[in-house]
């Protein structure tokens, strides 16, 4: 098996506004857009963990717009394995950034709602939705846990 591309984050900026601020996404000219193929969110209770699922050929760029969510990103073997907390309000939980995680396909990926409220992901998605380019397996398959 060829080598996996590995994740990576892009620092978003956030824009201060009296009336709601603005939070940068993702541009065509930014590094890890792959093309656009649709645009979805999903939620997570606090607490909650959805996964694993691995792309083949889709991309992924998750962005967290409410909330806080730790992602979990490994290969097969467990070599290689990372943690990313990701949110809306660095600082709020500790350890949070606002950024953008890029997943290249091959990698196995969880998400923890880890925010008390409303924890949601946008991703945008190189290729619109298929389910047979997708696997999922149940959560026990995995620990969650990154590189020590």
């Amino acid at each position: 098996m060829d080598a996996l591309t590995p994740p990576f984050l892009t620092p978003l900026r956030r824009i201060a506004h009296p009336l709601g601020d603005i939070q940068h996404g993702i541009k065509a000219v930014d590094e890890g857009y792959a093309g656009f193929g649709e645009a979805y969110f999903t939620r997570v209770q606090p607490g909650a963990v959805k996964g694993w699922k691995r792309h083949s050929r889709m991309q992924l760029n998750l962005m967290v717009p409410c909330g806080a969510v730790r992602f979990y990103v490994r290969d097969d073997s467990g070599a290689n394995k990372f943690s990313f907390l990701l949110g809306d309000e660095p600082g709020a939980v500790q350890g949070t950034q606002y950024a953008r995680l890029t997943v290249p396909p091959g990698w196995w990926v969880a998400f923890e709602g880890v925010g008390q409220q409303l924890n949601q992901v946008l991703n945008v998605a190189s290729i619109a939705h298929d389910p047979q380019e997708a696997t999922n397996v149940d959560l026990s398959t995995f620990p969650l846990e990154a590189q020590a």
